[in-house]
């Protein structure tokens, strides 16, 4: 008898438990996947809440479009070689490499003989007109004295020609004179020196407000070359963008354009410049046409020899365009996830177009108003 009780008691803990497992397989219904490779997410599912499905959009998606790598270049109109005025002795350099430096501001000082030579050539100019001035006047009393001997029938007349001729010479000698102190003026005037004053240090100022990208001298050092430059200035609040764009593409391009700048630094932004030259030349080598663009650098963010990409959108079309986010590469082909239903997905093999801002152009296999999953993904490809 109590073997039997047993047995029934031991019946109904095994019936039990299998209604149990039952109930919580009720509760959580499985994923499911059709043949064709749909998945069904029941909609209590926790997977269900990482996916997130979006429309696709219709934006407009470039036709003719130029893109070509580019770099940063000094504006080659706002760039300064400074060189030494004439040969010596550099004192001192007051800039360095990176400084920022004023029209006009002294950025080194120079000994030089020249200097010396130079106020000696403006002091013999000077004595040069005084000299002059004194045989004008002489030669102006000698006609004066003529003239009244001549009126008193004293001398000849032909002593008061000779007299007008001396004077006329005087005169003549006096401009130029004159005109070589002019001269030796000016020359002092270049130098920003001050007359008179030997032993003057020549100041070299800025030609240009830059930025000190190269120096080439040091305090102490002796040039006797003033034609080689010892330092560049350039103004970096504007740059140029310059790029080699294809011969088949630079029909698209013209002077006075809009141009799209990426570069490698500033990831995710795009800057605008405007077509400044195009070359007239085609290279031989490449087969590119170099085109340069300006592009505004108030805050110096953009720096030369800095790489990137430039973008000429010649012309556009309404076209779907999915996020990058949302294709999947697969065996040789591209694919979405597309919402057929609430919790049920089919992939679909696309064919993509163009790149743009939003993503990817599609050319094929998806229509106006589909809806894609563009987060979460990899979740159903896994399924």
């Amino acid at each position: 008898m109590k073997y039997s009780a047993a047995i029934l008691i031991l019946a109904a803990a095994l019936a039990g438990c299998g209604r149990k497992e039952q109930v919580v397989q009720t509760a959580n219904p499985p994923e499911s996947k059709a043949t064709n490779g749909e998945v069904a997410i029941p909609s209590d599912s926790p997977k269900l809440k990482q996916i997130h499905v979006e429309a696709v959009r219709l934006l407009d998606v470039p036709t003719d479009e130029v893109v070509a790598p580019g770099k940063i270049d000094v504006n080659p109109n706002q760039i300064a070689h400074v060189s030494l005025p004439v040969a010596g002795r550099v004192t001192s350099v007051l800039v360095h490499i990176g400084d920022f430096v004023e029209k006009g501001k002294p950025v080194l000082m120079l000994e030089s003989p020249d200097v010396d030579q130079a106020q000696s050539a403006h002091l013999q100019a000077e004595a040069g007109v005084n000299q002059a001035k004194a045989n004008v006047l002489k030669a102006q009393t000698d006609l004066d004295r003529v003239k009244d001997l001549a009126e008193h029938k004293a001398i000849a007349q032909k002593e008061v020609l000779n007299a007008e001729n001396a004077l006329a010479q005087a005169q003549s000698a006096l401009e130029q004179a004159r005109a070589g102190r002019t001269h030796a003026s000016r020359r002092l005037e270049l130098f920003g020196l001050k007359p008179g004053e030997f032993g003057q240090k020549l100041m070299v100022a800025a030609p240009i407000s830059g930025k000190v990208l190269e120096l080439t001298v040091v305090p102490g050092e002796y040039r006797n070359d003033t034609t080689g430059p010892v330092m560049t200035i350039a103004d970096l609040r504007t740059v140029w963008v310059s790029s080699d764009v294809p011969e088949s593409s630079i029909r698209f391009i013209e002077v006075g354009e809009r141009l799209e700048i990426s570069l490698a630094a500033y990831p995710g932004e795009t800057f605008i410049g405007r077509v400044k030259r195009i070359s007239d030349t085609v290279d031989p080598q490449t087969r590119t046409v170099k085109v340069r663009a300006e592009l505004d650098n108030p805050r110096g963010k953009f720096r030369p020899e800095m790489f990137g990409r430039i973008r000429h959108v010649e012309a556009v079309k309404k076209g779907i365009v999915v996020p990058s986010g949302a294709v999947l590469q697969g065996e040789g082909e591209n694919v979405v996830w597309v919402e057929r239903a609430p919790g049920r997905f089919a992939p679909v093999s696309i064919k993509l177009g163009a790149k743009v801002q939003e993503g990817f152009a599609v050319e094929r296999g998806l229509r106006e108003g589909d809806r894609v999953v563009v987060d979460g993904a990899m979740l159903l490809k896994g399924a």
